[in-house]
């Protein structure tokens, strides 16, 4: 903790914080950062542990390698007080109510876009189970399911760890969005699967959100872990002594994003088939009420 009056101390530990929730949010281990920025792994733990007395040229690479705004990570000593009452307002918000504010002032092109409904997107960490849910769910409804992960690969002709290789978390994230506007200009009722960090980007998540029932299938993060390491996938926690730290802090930084969901589904302690009848019976009253309204047929549930 820093000592009262020590504006500089404060500062770094601001700093620090916003570069560690940024790092998850973005689903980087602090090795992976380290790499891609060129700053060493030790530099990175002491700054986001609020000792960096780092360089406005360093900050500038960590923001570069995060593909994140430089102005992001620097805390503001005096906000303007306009938008500190705002922003106070949306953390006591309702993912209602925030849906509801940004239709305001988006204006009626936003409100209009509302009106098309293509479906149930799943959303949540690695792990939630959105692939073996989803295609159950899509099964006893009547609907196509599709992975949103696996469309990208199929569209680009490369894996989605080809694919960040290649060009990054910023061309990923550029090949999902345009996965999902082709995804809906199919125009059909379908189960989305969604990849875990898909909530990080605001322009596709507002599209899943608006285009979307979605539902967030939320577990505890040693179930998250234990069905990752079940499907052999450890990507991107792989060779990281401190998988189960970072996979909370991720769990932790996203859990505001995954809760602007529809609703929310909690798989904890259930099997395959609980989890699947929980999930059935959520989307029942959005089915009943909504699917009918834009002529989408389902089979019983």
């Amino acid at each position: 903790m820093s000592e009262a009056g020590d504006p500089e101390s404060s500062f770094l530990e601001q700093l620090g914080q916003r570069v560690r929730t940024m790092r998850a949010l973005r689903g980087m281990s602090r090795k992976v950062l380290a790499k891609v920025s060129g700053i060493s792994e030790r530099y990175i733990a002491q700054l986001e542990a609020g000792r960096g007395n780092v360089s406005i040229v360093l900050l500038r690479r960590v923001s570069n390698a995060m593909g994140a705004h430089l102005e992001d990570l620097i805390p503001a000593s005096d906000p303007a007080p306009d938008w500190q009452v705002i922003r106070d307002l949306l953390r006591k918000a309702t993912p209602a109510q925030i849906a509801r504010a940004k239709d305001m002032l988006a204006g009626s092109e936003a409100i209009a876009h509302r009106q098309s409904f293509s479906g149930i997107a799943l959303i949540g960490l690695r792990g939630a189970g959105k692939s073996t849910l989803g295609r159950m769910l899509a099964k006893k409804i009547g609907w196509s399911f599709v992975e949103l992960n696996k469309e990208i690969e199929q569209q680009n002709g490369l894996s989605v760890a080809e694919i960040i290789a290649l060009y990054g978390q910023e061309g990923f994230r550029r090949m999902e969005q345009v996965a999902l506007k082709q995804l809906l200009a199919r125009k059909e009722p379908m189960v989305l699967a969604t990849g875990g960090g898909i909530v990080s980007e605001p322009l596709t998540f507002d599209l899943i959100l608006s285009s979307f029932y979605t539902i967030w299938l939320k577990a505890e993060p040693e179930e998250h872990m234990a069905r990752v390491r079940r499907q052999g996938d450890l990507r991107p926690m792989a060779d990281d002594r401190s998988a189960m730290a970072e996979l909370r802090n991720i769990l932790l930084s996203r859990e505001p994003l995954y809760a602007r969901a529809s609703t929310v589904v909690d798989t904890a302690g259930l099997s395959v088939d609980n989890a699947a009848a929980r999930l059935i019976e959520a989307v029942k009253p959005m089915i009943e009420r909504d699917a009918p309204a834009f002529g989408l047929r389902t089979a019983a549930v």
